[in-house]
Protein backbone atom coordinates (compact mmCIF):
# COMPACT_ATOMS: atom_id res chain seq x y z
CA UNK A 1 0.00 0.00 0.00
CA UNK A 2 1.74 3.22 -1.24
CA UNK A 3 -0.59 5.98 0.29
CA UNK A 4 -3.51 7.21 0.00
CA UNK A 5 -6.77 6.74 2.87
CA UNK A 6 -6.06 3.06 3.31
CA UNK A 7 -2.74 3.43 4.11
CA UNK A 8 -3.69 6.23 6.75
CA UNK A 9 -6.25 4.27 8.34
CA UNK A 10 -3.82 1.17 8.78
CA UNK A 11 -1.26 3.81 10.78
CA UNK A 12 -3.83 4.80 12.52
CA UNK A 13 -5.26 1.75 13.83
CA UNK A 14 -1.82 0.39 14.59
CA UNK A 15 -1.08 3.48 16.86
CA UNK A 16 -4.48 2.87 18.44
CA UNK A 17 -5.38 6.22 17.26
CA UNK A 18 -9.62 6.00 16.99
CA UNK A 19 -10.16 9.63 15.65
CA UNK A 20 -7.39 9.21 13.02
CA UNK A 21 -8.97 5.69 12.04
CA UNK A 22 -12.40 7.83 11.67
CA UNK A 23 -10.73 10.67 10.10
CA UNK A 24 -10.11 8.23 6.58
CA UNK A 25 -13.83 7.52 6.53
CA UNK A 26 -16.91 9.09 4.34
CA UNK A 27 -19.71 10.05 6.52
CA UNK A 28 -22.41 7.81 5.16
CA UNK A 29 -19.70 4.83 5.44
CA UNK A 30 -21.14 1.31 5.37
CA UNK A 31 -19.38 -1.23 8.05
CA UNK A 32 -20.15 -5.17 7.73
CA UNK A 33 -19.85 -6.73 10.81
CA UNK A 34 -18.79 -10.02 11.04
CA UNK A 35 -21.28 -10.83 13.53
CA UNK A 36 -24.40 -8.75 12.68
CA UNK A 37 -26.50 -9.28 9.50
CA UNK A 38 -27.65 -6.07 8.65
CA UNK A 39 -24.58 -3.50 7.81
CA UNK A 40 -24.36 -0.16 9.83
CA UNK A 41 -24.68 3.45 8.21
CA UNK A 42 -22.92 6.08 9.46
CA UNK A 43 -19.38 7.48 10.45
CA UNK A 44 -21.16 7.87 14.31
CA UNK A 45 -22.03 4.12 14.14
CA UNK A 46 -18.19 2.79 12.91
CA UNK A 47 -16.83 5.01 15.77
CA UNK A 48 -18.75 2.82 18.65
CA UNK A 49 -17.61 0.00 17.13
CA UNK A 50 -14.26 0.77 16.52
CA UNK A 51 -13.84 1.83 19.76
CA UNK A 52 -14.92 -1.21 21.34
CA UNK A 53 -12.77 -3.03 19.20
CA UNK A 54 -9.82 -1.12 20.29
CA UNK A 55 -11.41 -2.14 24.13
CA UNK A 56 -11.61 -5.66 23.00
CA UNK A 57 -8.50 -6.78 20.65
CA UNK A 58 -5.34 -7.78 22.25
CA UNK A 59 -2.26 -7.99 20.54
CA UNK A 60 -3.58 -6.70 17.48
CA UNK A 61 -1.30 -6.88 14.36
CA UNK A 62 -1.39 -6.62 10.73
CA UNK A 63 -0.08 -9.21 9.54
CA UNK A 64 -0.42 -9.14 5.25
CA UNK A 65 -2.17 -6.57 2.95
CA UNK A 66 -3.43 -6.66 -0.59
CA UNK A 67 -4.10 -3.55 -2.80
CA UNK A 68 -6.57 -3.53 -6.16
CA UNK A 69 -8.20 -0.83 -8.12
CA UNK A 70 -11.53 -0.67 -5.75
CA UNK A 71 -9.91 -1.27 -2.36
CA UNK A 72 -7.47 -2.69 -0.37
CA UNK A 73 -7.44 -6.05 2.27
CA UNK A 74 -5.71 -5.58 5.50
CA UNK A 75 -5.05 -8.71 7.00
CA UNK A 76 -4.72 -9.02 10.46
CA UNK A 77 -4.37 -11.39 14.10
CA UNK A 78 -5.91 -10.63 17.27
CA UNK A 79 -6.41 -12.14 21.15
CA UNK A 80 -10.35 -11.94 22.33
CA UNK A 81 -10.41 -13.81 25.61
CA UNK A 82 -7.86 -16.07 25.30
CA UNK A 83 -9.13 -17.37 21.92
CA UNK A 84 -6.48 -16.32 19.10
CA UNK A 85 -8.15 -15.14 15.72
CA UNK A 86 -7.85 -14.12 12.37
CA UNK A 87 -9.55 -11.88 10.23
CA UNK A 88 -9.13 -9.32 7.32
CA UNK A 89 -10.18 -5.87 7.09
CA UNK A 90 -11.69 -5.00 3.36
CA UNK A 91 -11.44 -1.17 2.76
CA UNK A 92 -13.33 -0.16 -0.51
CA UNK A 93 -12.16 3.08 -2.15
CA UNK A 94 -12.65 3.60 -5.99
CA UNK A 95 -10.42 5.41 -8.14
CA UNK A 96 -8.63 7.64 -6.05
CA UNK A 97 -6.72 6.66 -3.47
CA UNK A 98 -6.82 9.91 -1.38
CA UNK A 99 -10.74 10.20 -1.20
CA UNK A 100 -12.38 8.99 2.15
CA UNK A 101 -13.03 5.17 2.17
CA UNK A 102 -16.69 4.18 1.68
CA UNK A 103 -17.29 1.04 3.17
CA UNK A 104 -15.48 -1.55 5.90
CA UNK A 105 -16.23 -5.05 5.98
CA UNK A 106 -14.54 -6.92 8.64
CA UNK A 107 -14.41 -10.70 8.20
CA UNK A 108 -13.11 -13.09 11.31
CA UNK A 109 -12.19 -16.92 11.75
CA UNK A 110 -12.39 -19.51 13.52
CA UNK A 111 -15.76 -19.87 14.37
CA UNK A 112 -14.82 -19.62 18.23
CA UNK A 113 -12.83 -16.79 18.29
CA UNK A 114 -15.67 -14.66 16.50
CA UNK A 115 -18.03 -16.10 19.08
CA UNK A 116 -15.82 -14.55 22.00
CA UNK A 117 -15.61 -11.72 19.42
CA UNK A 118 -19.65 -11.49 19.10
CA UNK A 119 -20.12 -11.64 23.27
CA UNK A 120 -17.22 -9.00 24.08
CA UNK A 121 -18.64 -6.23 21.69
CA UNK A 122 -22.66 -7.27 23.19
CA UNK A 123 -21.61 -6.74 26.76
CA UNK A 124 -19.28 -3.46 25.09
CA UNK A 125 -22.03 -1.89 22.99
CA UNK A 126 -25.06 -2.49 25.47
CA UNK A 127 -23.82 -1.56 28.14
Amino acid sequence: MTGGAAARFRAAVEAADLDGALAQFADDVVFNSPVVYKPYQGKDALGMILGAVFRVFENFRYTAEYSGPDGHVLVFAADVDGRELQGVDILRTGPDPEAPLTELTVLIRPYSGATALRERMAALLSG
